[in-house]
Parts: C-alpha cells; structure tokens; sequence
C-alpha cells in the first residue's frame, strides 16, 4: 500500500521524504520490521520506541511514524527514509493499522466487553454460542484468541493495534461474521481499539483493579466508560443496571442502550429458580433454563450475553435452547472433585469482588452443609492496595484461608502475603496461616478437608505458570490438585 493511503486518517504535523512510497507492513516492534515496513515509534509505559529507530531502519524501515525527529532529519541532505511526525503515535496507530489490514472490523460484526470481571466469561461464551448457531467466529481474549477453530495464544488481554488488526483480517478471510472481544481498560486509554468499527459494547461491572496503572478509581472509570463514548449510533450498549457504575458508563453514548438486572426491572432479567454444584435452573424473561454454570454473577453474565444475542438478531427461545448447551470458560469455577468426597474449585479470582462472588456462589451451593477453605495470594508489581482487601474477603465468607504467593513477578512472595496480612486483626488471623510454596499451600488446604467441604483455589484459574523474577515456571492449579488426589 502506498504511505500516502495509510496517512489519509491522521494529521501529520510534517512530513519529510517521499510518501508515494510502497510499504509492505507496519509494526511498533522494531525486532520484526521488515524490508518496506513503516515502524511506528510508541512512547510505551516501560519502553519509548524512538530509542529503536536506528535499529528499524537497519531491518529494513522504510518509513519511520514518530513524534520527535532524529537530529538527522532536520540536516540538509535528503535521506531515504520518509519521516512523518505526529502529536501522538499513540492516538495514531490504530487508523494506520486499520487502513493498512483493509478496516476488518467493518466487514465483520465486531462486539467488544469491558468491565473488570466477567469479560473473558461473556466474549467466549458468544463466541462458543454463535459458532453453535452455524456462524463462522472470532474470539479475542485473556486465555486464547481463535480464529474460527484455530487458536491463537494471548499474550495480552487486548493485542496491540496492528496485531489487533492483524488477527481481524484473518477472522475475515476465514470467513468470519462475528468477532467477539475482551476490551481492557489498559487498552481503552491506550487506544489499542482506535479506528475499530464495533457493532455493540457490553458492560460487565467495576470494582477496584489496575490502580497500578490508571492511580486513581475514577481514572479506571473513565477509561472503561470511553469505550462506550465512543460507539455510533446504529451500535447498541448493553449495561449492568445491578451495578452503581452501570447506567454512568452509557450516559452519554450515542449507541441503543439496554440494560440488564437479576434485582430490578431491566431489558433483560433473570433469578435463580434453583441451584447445585452442577448447575442452576434460571427463569429467563419468562422463561425457565437449564445452565450448566453456578452463581449469581454468572446469571448476570449470562443475561449479557443472552441479551447481546438478542440485539444481534437471534430470537429469544433458539438463544437459551444454546445457552443451556454452554459450559463454563477454562479456570472460572470449575470444579474438581477428590475421592474423599470433598470438591476442590479453581478460579481465576483475583480482585476482592470477584473473590467475593466467587465465595458467595460457593455458599449458595452448599447452604450451610460444608466448610469452605480457601486458598489465595496476589499478583506482584500490581495494585498493592487490594491487597489486605482480597485478604478481608477470604477470610469474611471462609471457615479456613491460606495465604500463599500467586505471581510474584519481580516482588519477594513473602512481601506480598504480608501485605495482605496486614487488612487482618487478631481475631481475623485465628483462621489463617500463610504459605510461601503454592503447592503445599495446596496440599496443606486439602488435608484439612473433609467429606461435604469446598476449597476454592483463587487467583491463577486458566494460567498454567507461575511467574517468578521474570520467568514463568509450568504450575497448574487444576493439575496440581488432580496429582494430590492420586497421591
């Protein structure tokens, strides 16, 4: 594609050099430019991408996006290289990619989902839903993201707009009709989804998560509420009218705004007519369902996506005749039962509110009858203040909690687990112990199980490594419990 044709959508401030140059692709990593690529320079968090240029150019730029010039471009001497200067690489990216991969979003029915919890739950159970339904899919999200059947690993909730791109001409060249995807608020204010055209946006809920990066709550707000900012009218916004941020986030949207509530009058509505370890029975706008999921947060869930069914055509019976088919996402309550009669769950919990779901869910189940241990740490060089709060929530709706590492990342585990044990008083701490291995702490929860009780392992769920001091090490939660019970 001619340089020319990919500015059209941005205002460079200048441009030096030829722009009725071909490039043959775009990327902001200047390991993989190639002859004839365009290499966007991006004023990352941990890195700024014009320390690369030099090395770009080496691989074979032939087109640098930035916004500060090379000293050399202001010399005389006409280079080879086109340099186009921008106020912001950042807001720039994502229409350049989106010309450059022939805008994919518009040829597909693209529907993004943000919110702090239930985002990978919904995107992948529309995606499993629709594909049931004999429509060709995309899926983008924190386990994997797939291109009709095929599987491509996630290495960030939201990819990087031109890999973003990327993927989206390949769920239209598959054939694609439907694209379903995580929006992260990382992403969001990073503008990881500029350009994109998105038939619908679903809200989830938001609770305190990623203060690490946003510093404050209503920074973390704002961002989620852009997305929905900024979709068009002819889109629909569907919003959580359960949570206090629900009705905020769309308020000034120009999409079609439907709301959905398991304890108020909504567009879409659902209660829980009865409930077991295997699943529940729901009454869905009149009527009763089958669905293999337990817990009120997964009825909100799947209030969502039933109602993202509905305002993409599909008529309300031929949606919960599928809906009582689905089965939960990889790591979100899923069980794993011992031959001593106790039921282990592992959960991707890893913020105080879907740990709090998560117990809350536990105990609807088991109505008294059981105790319930719970196994928890928190992710290192992340939002330290969740800390004791996560810490508070185990301990609140749990008879025993081992604290114990999750990622630690580059922070000593040990550090960590006393932060959180820092939100407890004494008579909190008679319930817990804390242990730094992750697999004794697991060992240890199942010993002190018995017949009829519920250990949640939170925080990991589908991750099967541990990240330590910048390497990741093969752990599963699930595996690891299945090699205790053989033992």
């Amino acid at each position: 594609m001619k340089l020319s044709e990919l500015l059209k959508n941005i205002k460079p401030t200048i441009i030096i050099g030829d722009d009725n140059i071909d490039i043959t692709g775009v990327n902001i990593d200047s390991r993989r430019i190639v002859e004839g690529h365009l290499f966007v320079a991006m004023k990352g968090t941990q890195v700024d991408g014009h320390k690369f240029i030099d090395k770009a150019i080496e691989q074979g730029a032939k087109a640098i996006l930035c916004e500060d010039l090379p000293e050399e471009t202001t010399n005389a001497q006409p280079s080879p290289i086109t340099y186009i200067q921008v106020p912001s690489t950042e807001d720039a990216v994502g229409r350049v990619a989106t010309l450059f991969y022939g805008n994919p979003s518009k040829k597909l029915k693209l529907v993004g989902v943000t919110g702090t919890n239930g985002k990978t739950t919904i995107a992948t159970l529309l995606y499993n839903m629709f594909r049931k339904m004999g429509h060709r899919c995309g899926l983008l999200s924190t386990v994997c993201n797939y291109v009709e059947g095929e599987a491509i690993p996630a290495s960030h909730t939201t990819p990087d707009p031109i890999e973003l791109n990327a993927l989206l001409a390949r769920m239209v060249d598959a054939g694609c009709e439907y694209a379903f995807m995580e929006c992260s608020s990382h992403a969001i204010s990073q503008k990881r989804i500029g350009g994109l055209s998105f038939t619908g946006g679903l809200f989830t809920n938001l609770t305190r998560d990623h203060l690490d990066y946003h510093k404050t709550f209503e920074n973390y707000r704002n961002a989620k509420k852009a997305f929905f900012d900024a979709l068009p009218k002819g889109a629909f916004a569907i919003t959580n009218a359960d949570d206090k941020n629900g009705l905020f986030m769309v308020q000034n949207t120009k999409a079609t705004v439907k709301t959905y509530s398991t304890r108020s009058m909504a567009d879409f509505k659902a209660h829980i007519l009865e409930c077991h370890f295997e699943g529940m029975y729901l009454e869905v706008d009149g009527h009763e369902v089958g669905v293999q999921f337990i817990g009120k947060f997964n009825v909100s869930n799947l209030l969502a996506v039933y109602g993202a069914a509905i305002m993409l055509g599909k008529k309300p019976e031929d949606v919960l005749l599928v809906m009582s088919t689905l089965k939960s996402v990889n790591g979100r309550l899923d069980p794993v039962r011992s031959p001593e009669g106790f039921t282990a769950i592992v959960d991707y919990a890893h913020t105080p509110d879907a740990l709090e779901n998560v117990l809350n869910a536990i105990h609807e189940v088991l109505n008294g009858k059981g105790k319930v241990i719970t196994v928890c740490g928190a992710g290192g060089n992340r939002d330290k203040g969740k800390r004791p709060i996560m810490a508070q929530e185990a301990v609140k709706q749990s008879d025993r909690v081992i604290i114990t590492s999750d990622n630690p990342r580059f922070e000593e585990p040990q550090d960590i687990i006393n932060d959180m044990l820092a939100g407890l008083n004494t008579q909190q701490m008679k319930k817990v112990v804390s242990i730094v291995d992750r697999r004794e702490a697991i060992r240890t929860a199942c010993m002190m199980a018995q017949k009829g009780d519920v250990i949640l392992v939170a925080g990991k769920g589908h991750e099967n490594y541990q990240e330590i001091k910048g390497v990741k090490h093969h752990f599963d939660d699930k595996e690891v419990l299945k090699e205790i019970f053989a033992e």
